[in-house]
């Protein structure tokens, strides 16, 4: 049991810290199963509840992410101990048949307790095995990552899963590894379909109103919720991996007034580093805002044709500035550099100092 509870460790990405709105989204279900105990004006208060807290987790995604993944520590975890025959059920069967007397069947009796020991001991073999396994996976994508392999980056997010919240809530992704300190995010969401086209309200005789939403207040959501999303994947890729920079593009279906058919088009796309991401409060942000003050394309303004953003063409690693981009030198040139610098320094020491060593 405690290996197994040691491998889910290795496997979590870490404790999950649930925002005050998904926490009361919870506890707003619990009621809902309750609802018919409740009076009308309560359930009207809770109906309306409801839908407001629906808003606020489509709207506090960035509140929350994983606890960052240490992968030198997964370097260090130790294999998963291997089971060992045991005489428990036989030994157990000897001393009652010591105990005793006239009994029959006592050899069939004590095979019988051997076969059990022998099961019990399989089923310990292959969950250890099973362990043993998946201890390997971790530890080999643990040392490729840490060895800055681009390929492991991908293998660790499509293993650990960390956007499993925005899946349930209508996005896919599309992750492409430009060099170890740079990754490139095609984000595609639910658009429109993602936000609710009505509002909850309660009048002032306790009654449930339902209204349409807004033309400003539906754009205010959707620009608050897809930023939100931005940034909710940003916080959980900066987590999982020692990468320095993200490129993040967002996109949705929207109608093509020129053939009357849908197709998919981006309309956002933002450079993120982590010593911005690092330096948000995301409790007291506005989504929107935040995205908006970093290098960007798109104004998440709505056409007036479509009620769709304006479709844009997405930044590239080309558009990134140099200390944006990170581009991996050479190792040797960089040793080489290194050794320059330190011969330097040294002749610079020992010209202040003769005893310099």
């Amino acid at each position: 049991m405690i290996q197994k509870a040691t491998m889910r460790t290795m496997q979590a990405i870490g404790g999950l810290h649930l925002r005050e709105a998904k926490s009361r989204q919870r506890e707003l279900q619990r009621q809902l199963k309750e609802a018919a105990k409740l009076s009308n004006l309560e359930q009207a208060r809770l109906e309306v509840e409801t839908y407001e807290n629906s808003l606020d987790v489509l709207l506090s995604l960035h509140k929350e992410q994983t606890d960052a993944m240490d992968w030198l520590s997964i370097t260090a975890t130790l294999p998963p101990v291997p089971p060992c025959r045991q005489r428990y059920n036989e030994l157990k069967t000897r001393q009652r048949l010591a105990i005793l007397t006239m009994v029959k069947n006592a050899e069939v009796s004590i095979e019988l307790a051997k076969q059990q020991d022998e099961r019990e001991y399989q089923e310990c073999l292959e969950s250890y095995n099973a362990d043993y396994a998946e201890w390997s996976k971790m530890l080999s994508l643990a040392r490729r990552i840490l060895n800055s392999d681009s390929d492991a980056y991908i293998e660790a997010v499509e293993k650990l899963n960390p956007f499993s919240e925005l899946d349930g809530i209508g996005s896919s992704f599309q992750i492409t590894s430009h060099n170890p300190r740079l990754l490139e995010v095609m984000l595609r969401t639910h658009g429109r379909q993602a936000i609710p086209a009505e509002q909850k309200f309660l009048t002032a005789s306790g009654k449930v109103s339902v209204k349409a939403i807004s033309k400003s207040r539906f754009v205010e959501i959707y620009q608050d919720y897809i930023c939100s999303c931005v940034l909710r994947v940003a916080r959980e890729l900066f987590a999982l991996l020692p990468i320095e920079t993200l490129l993040i593009s967002s996109s949705a279906e929207t109608l093509d007034t020129t053939t009357g058919q849908a197709v998919e088009r981006q309309f956002l796309s933002v450079a993120i580093s982590r010593d911005v991401i690092t330096s948000i409060n995301f409790n007291m942000i506005d989504p929107s805002d935040s995205i908006l003050s970093m290098p960007h394309r798109g104004d998440l303004r709505t056409s007036r044709k479509t009620g769709d953003f304006d479709h844009i063409t997405p930044l590239t690693v080309a558009d990134l500035k140099p200390q944006d981009a990170f581009v991996i030198r050479d190792f040797n040139a960089t040793f080489e550099t290194a050794q320059r610098l330190r011969t330097d320094l040294a002749t610079q020491c020992a010209a202040l100092n003769p005893n310099f060593n």
